[in-house]
């Protein structure tokens, strides 16, 4: 029994969710025309027996006076109804002849005796042998007289059949069109839930190990109710999430790639230098003294080179893991002596260069790194001084802002153009990609600038427009360490 239930159970599931409602709406549709059956069957015999019995006392009241007039009834009654006139003066109930009785009379003289030793009239429902199934009614005629009147309910009954009948009939034609018409509307209904399925397989089976993978699925079919709604809607965002979270992943392997090729780029000039100086030392040991010393200051600057190269890419790696011991080390010190030291390198460096700077009678006291931030704003420096022509005014401002303090790195010079202000900030990125290497730097600066004001809690954000560039460092007065 165990393994039936369990095997109906098993194939229920696997059934499809639409025929699974249609069979649970026809099962509960049955029982509740079950109930509905069922109480209408009772009160519909209720209803004619109580119907019948009224019949059976106006009966009964026009032969009580027959039966008082000529000692028996008479007046014949209804087909099939029997009416009989019992004397129970002696504590026995005597049938009078002529009677209209069956042919078993135990049910009418019993119940005239209980009539007898009763003070009201008394009705019972008995099955009278041969006849069937009798409604009873006794009354008394005059004292030590009781009439006894039988109704078939054999007309009840078979009205309440043809009941039963009907509503069977009508029930499973119900049924079965509820099942029918219902599975059909509930299909229609769980379509939308359908066409998600067909986009989950469509999506299933798209290719996302693409670099540039795109999800090209979408469930766009209306209908379905609020719920669907909300169910479509949800699984649309959650697309668009994957969406954006593959175009992010192959935006980030682009650019892992691009960083590689950029850096073994970057890596590849120093290290070919340094082998073909190593190779005239090699070839050309009796050079002179003085062209061997040229050699190898040549040596020791693509050294030096690569070493700042690896440096920046070091320190940039360290901020991106997050390390638990940041490559920062904290300290309070006044933001306008490091804008000023700064302002006196470059000015010691590009004397051809006019610097405005502004920092105000006031010292700003932060909490950060002295070498980081003065690395930062040596980049941003250096940065308008290859950027520009010679003679380009450059200006340092600081100045407080609501909760930050902000150092204003501007320059007049053409500026940056728009097709590349959004990737200044990108390593290994250069405006003029025909601007030599020695003149132009690794394309680190303003990537490594950025990276440690972040890392600082504070932000780098590029200005300006068309003949001005502007970069503006904001740093919070409340230190993130």
């Amino acid at each position: 029994m165990s393994r039936e239930v369990h095997g109906l159970r098993h194939a229920h599931r696997r059934l499809r969710l639409g025929t699974r409602l249609a069979l649970g709406l026809g099962a509960l549709s049955l029982v509740v025309f079950a109930v509905v059956g069922t109480a209408l069957t009772m009160y519909m015999r209720d209803y004619l027996q109580q119907q019948l019995a009224q019949q059976l006392k106006l009966v009964q009241t026009v032969q009580t006076k027959d039966a008082f007039t000529h000692g028996t009834v008479r007046r014949k009654p209804y087909y099939g109804w029997y009416t009989a006139v019992y004397d129970v003066s002696g504590g026995s109930a005597v049938l009078r002849r002529p009677a209209d009785v069956p042919d078993d009379t135990r049910a009418l003289t019993a119940l005239a005796e209980a009539r007898a030793h009763s003070g009201t009239e008394v009705s019972r429902t008995a099955d009278i042998s041969g006849e069937g199934t009798y409604r009873l009614r006794a009354c008394e005629v005059e004292p030590g007289v009781v009439l006894v009147s039988a109704a078939p309910l054999a007309d009840v009954e078979g009205t309440v059949r043809r009941l039963v009948v009907v509503q069977v009939v009508a029930f499973a034609l119900a049924l079965l069109a509820l099942v029918v018409f219902g599975r059909k509307m509930l299909r229609r209904g769980l379509q939308p839930l359908s066409d998600m399925a067909t986009t989950a397989h469509g999506i299933a089976s798209h290719d996302l190990t693409e670099s540039a993978a795109r999800l090209p699925l979408r469930a766009d079919a209306p209908g379905g109710g609020p719920e669907v709604e909300e169910l479509r809607t949800a699984f649309n965002t959650m697309l668009e999430h994957i969406d954006a979270s593959l175009a992010v992943r192959a935006e980030a392997e682009q650019r892992l790639r691009r960083f590689v090729a950029d850096a073994s780029h970057e890596l590849r000039t120093p290290l070919m230098s340094v082998r073909g100086y190593a190779d005239l030392f090699q070839y050309a040991a009796a050079n002179e003294p003085a062209e061997r010393d040229r050699h190898l200051a040549r040596l020791r600057a693509e050294a030096a080179r690569m070493g700042v190269l690896l440096d920046d890419l070091l320190l940039l790696a360290r901020l991106d893991a997050a390390e638990v011991e940041a490559p920062l080390r904290p300290a309070d010190a006044d933001l306008t002596e490091l804008v000023r030291e700064a302002a006196d390198a470059f000015r010691a460096g590009h004397p051809d260069r006019p610097l405005t700077v502004g920092t105000g009678p006031e010292a700003v006291k932060l909490r950060l790194d002295p070498l980081r931030i003065r690395q930062v704003l040596d980049n941003l420096l250096t940065n308008a001084a290859v950027h520009t022509p010679a003679g380009t005014e450059v200006s340092v401002m600081v100045f407080r802002e609501a909760g930050t303090v902000a150092v204003r790195v501007s320059d007049s010079g053409p500026g940056i153009p728009a097709a590349d202000r959004a990737r200044v900030f990108d390593r290994f990125y250069r405006v003029d990609k025909a601007r030599s290497r020695d003149r132009g730097g690794s394309g680190l600066g303003l990537s490594v600038a950025r990276a440690l004001v972040e890392a600082h809690g504070g932000t780098l954000a590029l200005g300006g427009g068309e003949g001005a560039t502007v970069f503006t460092v904001r740093l919070p007065v409340a230190a993130p360490f």
